[in-house]
């Protein structure tokens, strides 16, 4: 058999092959949920989604000054980036960390402290 044809037959297996593994891959995580974080930031935001979040008296205080709602912090644990180099991830009892992102136009710091159980906003600042 020629080599071009034996090439042939290679690609159209290898074709179906990957067609199939999409189909089973992409079906599993739609079912499931899940989501592939490798990168630091992804992983620290989807611990911070995994734990109920409550708000402290002065993150409701800024939350109202800024026209902000729960939503705006909603999208910080989303799509927020994580300053590590400000963070404080082996702070006691609770890591502290900094997300940035943007409320009504303006890029905004959301302070967050990540307990065992909890997850806790603590203010905005710009």
């Amino acid at each position: 058999m020629p080599f071009l044809k034996r090439l042939g037959f290679y690609l159209v297996g290898l074709s179906v092959g990957l067609v199939f593994l999409t189909y089973i891959f992409k079906k599993k995580s739609d079912e499931t949920g899940v989501t592939f974080c490798y990168l630091p930031n992804c992983r620290v935001l989807k611990e911070l989604r995994s734990k109920p979040l409550s708000y402290s008296e002065t993150l409701k205080m800024h939350m109202t000054e800024q026209g902000a709602d729960s939503t705006d912090i909603a999208f910080f644990l989303t799509d927020g980036d994580v300053d590590f180099s400000k963070s404080d991830p082996e702070a006691e009892p609770c890591s502290l960390y900094l997300i940035e992102g943007i409320i009504k136009g303006k890029e905004v710091i959301l302070e967050v402290k990540n307990c065992d159980s909890t997850v806790i906003a603590e203010g905005i600042s710009r």
